[in-house]
């Protein structure tokens, strides 16, 4: 699978409230961008994959939701107006950090995203991805539940073949192991190589590698690894002003933080 193109104006726009640098929150849009693959499973007529949904949207009920659960309602109502695929045949891909403050208001925030998880798992074909650094899941036990929930699949140095598609996933960041979701740079890398010895078509990460250019920042030594692949890595953590970049070698990296891209197939 090659990404083709993607659209460089967003089809659907969701307005919501981030952490603002100097406390408070500030008012923020969401974009989602339609892009093409050369193919796709005939199970599927849609990928939808975002990260870093790192904000709060006000529902019809007035109340606060996390972004991501407001990304699932809008693409339904989207999918109702039959602007994108029907979310029954549309895959999920989650690249990590979709906690916010309940008031939107506090940076680097972390807490449970397992109804943003729930939200794509009770009316999409599947939702499969890795925790960023601010996600958690629950206690220890609350998460293996959560990991056998229906429709969930959740990625740690592990895979999962999903409609035919071979997806891997190393989750967290490299940093302090003695922190949520971190481990050591060496550990990190050795996890994303055994990741990629399973010859996925898609590699999920939350930390992902630079883009070659130095405002496309990230951690060099990712791309040395998986430059050498020609695998799709899926990442966010840090923001690129455009989403996706083939490495000289075919390898493709699609930065999706604070955005969303659906992926359709061609024609």
């Amino acid at each position: 699978m090659r990404i083709v193109e993607i659209g460089p104006a967003p089809i659907h726009e969701i307005e919501y409230l981030d952490a603002a640098p100097g406390g408070g929150s500030q008012l923020r849009r969401l974009p989602l961008l339609r892009g093409i693959v050369d193919g796709l499973p005939a199970e599927l007529d849609g990928l939808l994959i975002a990260s870093d949904l790192q904000g709060r949207a006000r529902a019809g009920d007035g109340e606060l939701r996390l972004l991501g659960e407001a990304l699932a309602a809008e693409y339904a109502m989207l999918a109702e107006l039959e602007q994108v695929p029907a979310p029954a045949f549309t895959g999920v891909v989650l690249a990590g950090d979709l906690y916010a403050a309940p008031g939107a208001d506090r940076m680097g925030a972390t807490g449970d995203v397992r109804e943003v998880w729930r939200a794509f798992a009770g009316g999409f074909r599947w939702v499969t991805g890795v925790a960023g650094n601010h996600d958690l899941f629950g206690g220890k036990q609350e998460q293996s539940r959560f990991e056998r929930e229906s429709g969930v699949h959740l990625l740690d140095d592990t895979a999962a073949t999903l409609d035919d598609l071979r997806i891997a996933g190393v989750g967290g960041i490299c940093g302090n192991f003695n922190k949520v979701n971190r481990r050591a740079p060496e550990e990190f890398i050795k996890a994303i190589r055994r990741a990629l010895a399973r010859r996925p078509h898609v590699l999920v990460l939350h930390e992902g590698p630079d883009g070659g250019e130095p405002h496309l920042r990230g951690n060099p030594e990712i791309r040395e690894v998986v430059a050498r692949s020609e695998t799709i890595v899926i990442c966010g953590h840090v923001h690129w002003d455009r989403p996706l970049v083939t490495l000289p070698t075919g390898a493709q990296l699609l930065n999706v933080d604070a955005r969303a891209v659906l992926l359709e197939r061609a024609g």
